[in-house]
C-alpha cells in the first residue's frame, strides 16, 4: 500500500488494515537485515564506533513501539521499564552501547515480537480521535512504523560498514528503457513557494507548518553529481586545493586524510569500491555516494556553483508554477512505485537519466531516493514551530551544528520521505548515503 495522502482517503477501519500491513512490512525489512543475514555473534558484535551492534537496533525498536503504541496509545502497562534505559539513544552514544547489559539476541527477538502481538491485538481497540494529535490519522502509528524503516537504514550504513563476506543479496539495477538527455541544469524562477506541509498526517513536526518562502531565480542541476563528475574532481587536484574548501573543511581534510569518498580506494590506476562485501569498480553514471558536507561544498566550488539552499532544493522538488502549489512528491500527489529509486529496491544508486517519470514540474530528476543531497542550510525550525511529539526528535538538534540532507536515497522507505521530508547530520557524516546536486543563482556565470 501507499502512504495515506490525506486522513480523508481512509475511513478508521481502512487505516488500521493499512497500518498493520506496513508494521509487518516494516517488521520484515528488519529481520531481513538482522537475524535473517547475520550469525548471532555478528548481532551483537559492533564494526564500528559510529555505530550500535544490530541487536541494539533490534531491541530499541520494540522498546519504542511499546512506548508510543502499547503505553501511549493504548494505555497498556509497561512491559520491561528496567530496559528503557539501555534503548534510550539520548542516554547511551553508540560507542559505549556494546558495553550495556543488551538482551541477547534471542530475547531481543522474543520482546519484539510480543510487543508486536500486543500491538495488533490492541489496534482494535484503538481511536483515531481528530480532537487527539497523536492518534489522529493514525499519527503515532505512521511515527513508529517511519523510525523502524529509519533504522533499517541505519542497519545498512552498519551492514556498509562490515567487514567480511557480504550479507546481503544484491539485485542487479534495474533495465532502463532510454536515458533521456537535455540540459545539465534548470532556471526556477524567483517568487515565493509554500514549504513544508500542515496537512500530511505522518509528516514530522519539522515538516511544519506550511508558510510563504520567497526565493531568487537560481539553477539547479537536473541530476545528482555523478562518480564521474566527482572523479573529475579528484584528478584535477580538488582535495590539493585550500581554495576550494570553508576553514572547518580544510580542517577536516588534514586531519582526516581523506582523499576521495569512503570506501573507494584507487588500484592499478583506476578507482575502486567496497560496496556491503563486494570490491567492484566504481560505477561513473552513478550518483556519487558517502561523501561528506565538507567534500560536496568543495565540489560545488571547484565547479564554479554552490550547494542549493534547503528552500531551493524544495521549490525545484515540489512546486508546481502552473497551479501555484507544492506537490507531495515530485511528480504529484501519490506515492508510484517506479518513480524513484527507494525502499532498497537495489543496494546502490541509479544511473543519471534513470527514473525520468518522478521528475518535477521544473524537469529536475531523482530528487527522491538515491542519495540523500546535502545543501548549504543549517537544521532550524520552520516560523511556527511547536515540538511534537517530543523535543528529541527535531527541536535539540536545531543550530549551526547539523546541516540539513534532503530526498532520501535508496536506502529509504517511501513511507520514509516525502517532498517535505527533512533530514541532518553533522558536516563530516559520510557512513549515510549521502550525495549532492549543485545550484547557482541566475545572473553568475556556471
Amino acid at each position: 500500500m501507499s502512504p495515506p495522502g490525506s486522513t480523508a482517503e481512509y475511513d478508521e477501519e481502512a487505516l488500521k488494515e493499512l497500518i498493520a500491513g506496513e508494521l509487518g512490512a516494516a517488521r520484515n525489512r528488519s529481520f531481513g537485515l538482522t537475524t535473517d543475514a547475520l550469525a548471532d555473534a555478528d548481532l551483537t558484535a559492533q564494526v564500528s564506533p559510529l555505530m550500535s551492534p544490530f541487536v541494539w537496533d533490534l531491541a530499541h525498536i520494540g522498546n519504542y513501539e511499546e512506548l508510543w503504541l502499547l503505553r501511549g496509545a493504548a494505555g497498556i502497562e509497561p512491559m520491561r521499564p528496567e530496559i528503557d534505559g539501555l534503548y534510550d539513544a539520548f542516554e547511551h552514544p553508540r560507542a559505549e552501547r556494546p558495553s550495556l547489559p543488551l538482551l541477547p539476541p534471542d530475547e531481543a527477538r522474543s520482546y519484539i515480537a510480543t510487543v508486536r502481538a500486543k500491538v495488533l491485538d490492541s489496534l482494535s481497540s484503538v481511536r483515531f480521535d481528530p480532537g487527539n494529535p497523536l492518534t489522529s490519522g493514525g499519527f503515532v502509528y505512521g511515527m513508529v512504523v517511519q523510525h523502524e524503516h529509519m533504522h533499517d537504514e541505519t542497519m545498512l550504513a552498519t551492514h556498509q560498514l562490515r567487514k567480511g563476506a557480504p550479507a546481503l543479496l544484491d539485485p542487479p539495477p534495474e533495465p532502463v528503457a532510454s536515458r533521456p538527455s537535455g540540459a545539465d541544469e534548470v532556471l526556477i524562477e524567483a517568487g515565493p513557494f509554500q514549504m513544508g506541509t500542515s496537512d500530511d498526517p505522518w509528516a514530522y513536526d519539522n515538516e511544519r507548518p506550511v508558510h510563504l518562502v520567497d526565493v531568487p531565480a537560481y539553477y539547479i542541476d537536473v541530476e545528482p553529481v555523478t562518480n564521474a563528475a566527482y572523479t573529475a574532481f579528484i584528478e584535477a587536484g580538488g582535495y590539493d586545493e585550500p581554495r576550494w574548501w570553508t576553514p572547518a573543511g580544510w580542517e577536516w581534510r588534514n586531519s582526516s586524510g581523506k582523499r576521495a569518498p569512503a570506501f573507494w580506494t584507487r588500484e592499478d590506476g583506476r578507482w575502486l569500491r567496497r560496496r556491503f562485501g563486494r570490491t567492484e569498480p566504481v560505477p561513473p553514471g552513478e550518483a556519487v555516494q558517502h561523501v561528506c558536507w565538507y567534500e560536496a561544498d568543495a565540489y560545488a566550488r571547484w565547479a564554479g556553483k554552490r550547494l542549493p539552499t534547503e528552500a531551493e532544493w524544495e521549490k525545484a522538488a515540489r512546486w508546481d508554477p502552473a497551479v501555484q502549489h507544492s506537490r507531495r512528491y515530485p511528480w504529484g500527489e501519490v506515492y508510484e512505485e517506479g518513480r524513484a529509486n527507494l525502499g532498497q529496491r537495489s543496494l546502490r544508486p541509479s544511473e543519471a537519466g534513470d527514473y525520468a517519470s518522478g521528475a518535477s514540474a521544473y524537469g529536475v530528476r531523482r530528487l527522491i531516493g538515491d542519495v540523500w543531497e546535502w545543501t548549504s542550510s543549517d537544521f532550524h525550525g520552520y516560523p511556527g514551530f511547536r515540538s511534537f511529539p517530543y523535543k528529541e526528535y527535531s527541536e535539540v538538534f536545531f543550530g549551526p551544528e547539523y546541516k540539513v540532507l534532503r530526498g532520501g536515497s535508496w536506502a529509504t522507505h517511501p513511507l520514509a520521505v516525502r517532498g517535505s521530508f527533512r533530514n541532518w547530520d553533522y558536516p563530516i557524516r559520510r557512513q549515510i548515503f549521502s550525495g549532492f546536486r549543485c545550484a547557482r543563482s541566475a545572473g553568475e556565470a556556471a
